[in-house]
């Protein structure tokens, strides 16, 4: 690894607006550039937005989903990376000659098409496939992986990422505010997204607090410190679909400490300087050495996979209360 500047970046999408999303990528992507990042990441599904695709069937997810890496949208990042002369990673669907489709992050730079990676636990539409592998590459003299979303939540992910070779890993979400068993969680009301210019306080405090950035540190420093690598969080900020998303776009190093983070209620992003001592120094690295696959077994055993997010199980409550 050397010395690199990357960037995390949060933005209001629009559902089913490609158009609209890649002038948000590119005016943040300048904004980036302009603070020195050779690497711009944005979230989770942001070029088609993400949410909004629950209900779709099939064929209706097909129509949004394109070819990789021969679609519009990675034509369009491609040009928005030639501009900038940087590095761009963001969601998308995707879809192969077979007709699947797949929640898929995809990194290009001036020249084109580098990458692609398939959420391995996809669960907004249930026609969505799931990935089948771990993703890791040399870009720019780092080692670079990717996890989306609730991949980052299995651990196991991640510290296979790692164990891979991964210095900095991409963690593209969309995430936060949304319906939970868990005490202080729950949407936010939309009225104080809508409100925020001339009332922020109250805002903010949600976005800071349990629903929001009080979850996240429960377990995303973890990840990083347990494995001593970069995690580079991206996040939408916003309304998007049914409910208010806070961004908090965020990297955090391999001691687990913040490095920056952004706390705008707009669009923003944030670009911090990732060095290679800190991955050399890290306990997570060292972890890593000590390991006894011997005596893991157990983990390996196969097993029915089900992909439950608490905020769908909380929505099923909800509808049997209705009934």
């Amino acid at each position: 690894m050397r010395d690199i500047r990357v960037a995390a970046a949060q933005f209001e999408n629009r559902d089913n607006d490609p158009a609209f999303n890649l002038s948000r990528i590119r005016e943040l992507t300048r904004a980036a550039v302009d603070q020195g990042a050779e690497i711009v990441s944005f979230h989770e599904g942001c070029i088609p937005g993400y949410t909004w695709v629950q209900p779709l069937t099939k064929d209706e997810l097909l129509a949004v989903a394109e070819p990789i890496p021969d679609g519009p949208s990675v034509s369009e990042l491609t040009k928005i990376a030639a501009e900038f002369s940087v590095v761009v990673m963001a969601g998308m669907l995707g879809r192969d000659a077979e007709q699947n489709v797949y929640n898929t992050y995809v990194t290009v730079g001036p020249d084109g098409f580098i990458t692609k990676f398939r959420k391995l636990h996809p669960f907004i539409n249930p026609h969505l496939s799931p990935g089948n592998e771990y993703n890791v590459i040399d870009l720019l003299g780092c080692k670079i992986g990717f996890l989306i979303c609730y991949d980052n939540n299995l651990p196991e992910n991640v510290r296979m990422t790692a164990m891979l070779g991964a210095e900095i890993i991409f963690m593209p979400h969309v995430t936060c505010c949304l319906p939970s068993a868990m005490p202080g969680r729950g949407t936010v009301d939309r009225e104080l997204w809508d409100n925020r210019h001339r009332n922020p306080v109250p805002l903010r405090q949600e976005f800071q607090g349990p629903k929001g950035r009080e979850w996240l540190m429960r377990w995303l420093p973890t990840r990083a410190y347990e494995n001593g690598v970069y995690a580079v969080y991206s996040n939408p900020i916003g309304w998007d679909y049914d409910t208010v998303k806070p961004g908090l776009a965020m990297i955090l190093d391999p001691f687990g400490e913040v490095l920056v983070e952004s706390d705008a209620l707009e669009d923003d992003v944030v670009v911090g300087l990732l060095t290679p001592e800190k991955v050399a120094q890290s306990s997570g690295q060292r972890y890593l050495r000590a390991r006894r696959p011997e005596l893991y077994g157990k983990l390996v055993e196969l097993q029915e996979s089900v992909t439950l997010p608490g905020w769908s199980m909380e929505h099923e409550k909800a509808a049997t209360k209705v009934e």
